[in-house]
């Protein structure tokens, strides 16, 4: 297993630790609902190191950006982050994606540590057809193993990392980034996350991580900054009603059932990967969407659990589920035929042979 610049912290913390996407990651660290509400409630810190960082740079990085992503990277200006897909060619979703503009011709991709060769493979062999080289130096440059990332989460994280840095961080907006000095890093500092919590993360080479790491406790520890791992990390994202890949968007499912149509521009000129396959189905609709449920019975939703209309007949199935910290009831996100896809609509979830009743509900759930 591969190890981030934070494993040897993460292991002295005491935490659970287990391979993710093959690294050696923390899971959780005190546990899932008190590491979730010190996030939604004060701020924690997350090693998101496996995440992967793909440069594209050069005269052609904007139209390849454009053919290999749904959203309209042309709309992207200095200092702007965006979120986005890449359509596989079948309908499917190779990642879902940050794109960074650093200027009109360098870019940083932000991409699932799982998805990464994959989407590395992807983008170079979509490239070719550009004139793009890959490797050290060339247009394309997978920078994966060179960075590590934090991430700062929650409604007093900004107030700590605002400590390791010169320049003002606490009124930057939602989706913008800067790159400076953090800790005396030089870094990129992003206002994305992946919980809803507010917050920042930070990318710096591995040989800073350690000086990161020590300024931002020094900082955050009077605050009561937490460790927190990826169990918290999911039911963050999943209150919020985000995606998860591999659970919720994969190969097989295409944007526009995920909800993801929002990120799916037909631009005039923007001749993306599945274009046409994707107008025909938001001009014909489709047969299945992603829908928010809360469970109105008792019972936690999983992964793979059916999903029935009231009589029983099977509608879909649960494509991620838990037992909601905040709302103390069980909540999931789950394909359902698009019938039973509206707000307020009565469906349920098969567990343990039972049928729980459960409420088609508007994203996010919290």
């Amino acid at each position: 297993m591969k190890t981030t610049v934070f494993t040897k912290y993460h292991i002295a913390n005491g935490a659970k630790m287990a391979e993710f996407a093959g690294y050696n990651m923390p899971i959780e660290f005190t546990g899932i609902n008190d590491e979730h509400l010190a996030v939604r409630h004060g701020a924690g810190v997350f090693d998101v190191s496996h995440m992967g960082e793909i440069w594209v740079k050069g005269p052609k990085a904007l139209a390849l950006l454009q053919h290999i992503t749904t959203n309209d990277v042309a709309k992207l200006y200095d200092g702007k982050v965006q979120y986005s897909c890449m359509p596989n060619g079948r309908g499917g979703i190779v990642d879902d994606i940050l794109v960074y503009r650093i200027d009109a011709e360098t870019y940083m991709l932000c991409v699932n540590a799982a998805n990464i060769a994959k989407d590395w493979a992807h983008i170079c062999e979509a490239g070719k057809a550009f004139g793009m080289e890959a490797g050290h130096g060339r247009e394309l440059y997978n920078a994966s193993d060179e960075i590590c990332q934090l991430a700062v989460q929650g409604p007093a994280a900004m107030r700590i990392v605002q400590a390791l840095c010169d320049e003002p961080v606490e009124e930057m907006t939602y989706y913008t980034f800067r790159k400076m000095r953090v800790a005396g890093c030089d870094a990129i500092l992003s206002i994305t996350g992946y919980t809803g919590a507010g917050g920042c993360e930070i990318y710096v080479a591995n040989e800073d991580g350690d000086r990161l790491w020590e300024a931002l406790w020094k900082a955050g520890e009077p605050l009561g900054l937490k460790n927190i791992g990826l169990g918290a990390r999911d039911t963050l994202r999943l209150e919020k009603g985000f995606c998860l890949y591999g659970n919720d968007i994969d190969d097989t499912t295409s944007p526009l059932e995920a909800g993801l149509g929002w990120i799916t521009k037909f631009a005039e000129g923007k001749e993306f990967v599945d274009r046409e396959l994707l107008a025909r189905q938001k001009a014909e609709g489709v047969q299945r969407k992603l829908a928010g449920l809360k469970l109105i019975g008792r019972g936690v939703p999983r992964h793979g659990y059916r999903i029935a209309a009231p009589g029983g007949e099977e509608i879909g199935h649960v494509t991620s589920g838990t037992m909601s910290p905040c709302l103390k009831a069980g909540i999931a996100l789950g394909y359902v035929a698009a019938p039973y896809a509206a707000v307020g609509t009565r469906v349920a979830v098969v567990i343990r042979d039972r049928l729980i009743e459960a409420e088609v509900v508007a994203l996010p759930f919290v």
